[in-house]
């Protein structure tokens, strides 16, 4: 029984020294578990860390890279900046030496007014003693010699007394004549309202500030570079003050080119997707204008069966001029010409006018030939089914075959008037000159003219006379006499202004 409890007890002992290690041993394994865990989560935490720091390494080095971009940006829009300021100190150290330069002339002309001046008093002074020797000898004259002496200088007193006055009514005259030659025109104006459009076209575009000029460039030329390509123009940005040029051959894209440009300027907004937008837009109403005002011609004049390509090639006529006259114009004129011509003579009526109309259409047709715009035209409506008669017509209005029928004759003369009429194109070179020249030649007429210059285009005739043998009432005569020998010997443009220079120049010299 003792040895049964014994044993017991030892069981128990045992089983409790067991138990202990078995959980000393299960605790030593739990823990090298957490451990190997702490160590994994540990390397992951690491992994992440570094993994989180290259992405802000490299979000760094983007952030960089672009503040190194922008600032980029920033300093060449600075320099920029800095290049437009130089431009403008430039120009505005320019204009204060040129007004510099102004204000010493003008000092210069006082001072030599001054000196005028004293000579003038010491003129007066000398006239003074001259009258009173002059006074002394008269004292011992006969009753007819003082007479006649007296008559004398009261004709001459009276002529400058008459003189004067003409100078005051000629003066109030030109008010009065002024005031209604306003009148006249605003009434005329109002009677007669029809449309008047320029027959020559600008090729330069207005901008509001130079600053445009920059935008219309764009970034490394994009935006100028588009506007090129899709118009065909070459655009011209120069030292000019708020203005572009653009020079063109083709006066249909130089339009385009010129309205686009304009609308971008006035809308601001300017870069290649709105450049293309706009030029599309405009050459649809351009080619709509092209058409409009073929059709409208072609109704005026009552001619029909005129098919869409020969109303194209008239309507782009209205966007070109020769010597200054509107080519659209001048066929139109051509053709009525050619029609009060045909119906005089017996011709065709309607064959003439159409060949008038279509003389020059050459100059509108879309085409690369290196013929001269007689052949082109011709050749374009014969293909186009026009009658033979047209096509001669054409083909020899500059005599380069020779005429087949009267109505090509009749296009002949219709064309010479058309052009010859005055005030349709620009007067000649060699008519400018002459013009100029025989103004000179009036002005050197009259006695005490030294020389004369026509200048401002043949619009003002400066004329210098001596001093000493024309006096202030004599220099007005000279004026009148010489305005009115240009009205009545030559033919000119618009109106003459005449100016007498009258000055007294005294040199001496200090030895």
């Amino acid at each position: 029984m003792m040895f049964s409890i014994i044993i017991a007890l030892l069981c128990c002992v045992l089983g409790i020294g067991i138990g202990f290690v078995v959980r000393w041993i299960y605790a030593k394994s739990k823990l090298t578990s957490a451990e190997q865990q702490a160590v994994r989560i540990a390397k992951e935490i690491e992994d992440k860390a570094n993994a989180d720091a290259k992405e802000l390494m490299l979000e760094t080095r983007e952030a960089l890279q672009k503040e190194q971009q922008q600032s980029e940006r920033d300093a060449r829009e600075r320099r920029l900046e800095l290049q437009k300021n130089e431009r403008r100190l430039l120009q505005k150290e320019m204009n204060l030496e040129h007004k510099q330069n102004e204000l010493d002339a003008v000092k210069k002309q006082l001072g030599e007014r001054e000196n005028s001046v004293s000579e003038r008093e010491k003129a007066i002074e000398e006239k003074e003693a001259e009258l009173v020797s002059e006074l002394e000898r008269v004292a011992s004259m006969s009753r007819e010699e003082a007479k006649s002496l007296i008559i004398e200088e009261m004709k001459a007193e009276a002529q400058h007394d008459g003189q004067v006055y003409i100078n005051k009514i000629e003066t109030e005259t030109q008010l009065q004549a002024d005031k209604i030659a306003r009148d006249i025109i605003i009434t005329s104006i109002q009677r007669l309202a029809t449309e008047v459009s320029g027959d020559i076209t600008t090729s330069s575009v207005t901008l509001p500030s130079d600053e445009m000029k920059g935008r219309i460039i764009g970034r490394e030329g994009r935006n100028i570079r588009t506007l090129e390509t899709l118009t065909g123009v070459d655009i011209i940005i120069d030292d000019t003050p708020e203005a572009v040029v653009i020079s063109c051959f083709d006066p249909v894209r130089k339009e385009i080119a010129r309205v686009a440009l304009e609308r971008l300027v006035q809308d601001g907004r300017i870069h290649p997707a709105r450049i293309e937008e706009v030029v599309n837009k405009v050459s649809k109403e351009v080619g709509r204008i092209i058409v409009d005002e073929g059709e409208k011609v072609v109704f005026d004049l009552g001619i029909h069966n005129m098919g869409p390509e020969l109303i194209r090639a008239l309507g782009r006529l209205h966007f070109r001029t020769s010597y200054g006259q509107n080519v659209l114009q001048h066929s139109k004129e051509v053709a009525i010409l050619a029609g009060m011509i045909a119906s005089e003579v017996g011709a065709d009526t309607e064959i003439a006018k159409r060949a008038g109309l279509l003389h020059d259409i050459g100059k509108g047709a879309e085409t690369e030939s290196e013929a001269n715009h007689a052949e082109i035209g011709a050749e374009l409506v014969k293909r186009l089914g026009e009658e033979p008669r047209v096509v001669n017509a054409v083909l020899s209005h500059h005599n380069d075959v020779e005429p087949s029928c009267i109505e090509s004759i009749i296009v002949q003369i219709a064309d010479a008037i058309s052009a010859a009429r005055p005030g349709a194109r620009r007067e000649s070179l060699d008519n400018y000159i002459k013009r100029l020249e025989n103004l000179e030649g009036i002005a050197k007429g009259f006695d005490g003219v030294e020389n004369a210059y026509a200048i401002q285009a043949g619009r003002e005739l400066r004329i210098l006379v001596n001093a000493d043998a024309v006096s202030d009432e004599k220099s007005r005569e000279i004026a009148t006499g010489i305005a009115q020998r240009i009205e009545a010997e030559l033919r000119y443009p618009g109106k003459i202004k005449v100016t007498i220079i009258r000055e007294l120049r005294v040199v001496e010299y200090a030895r």
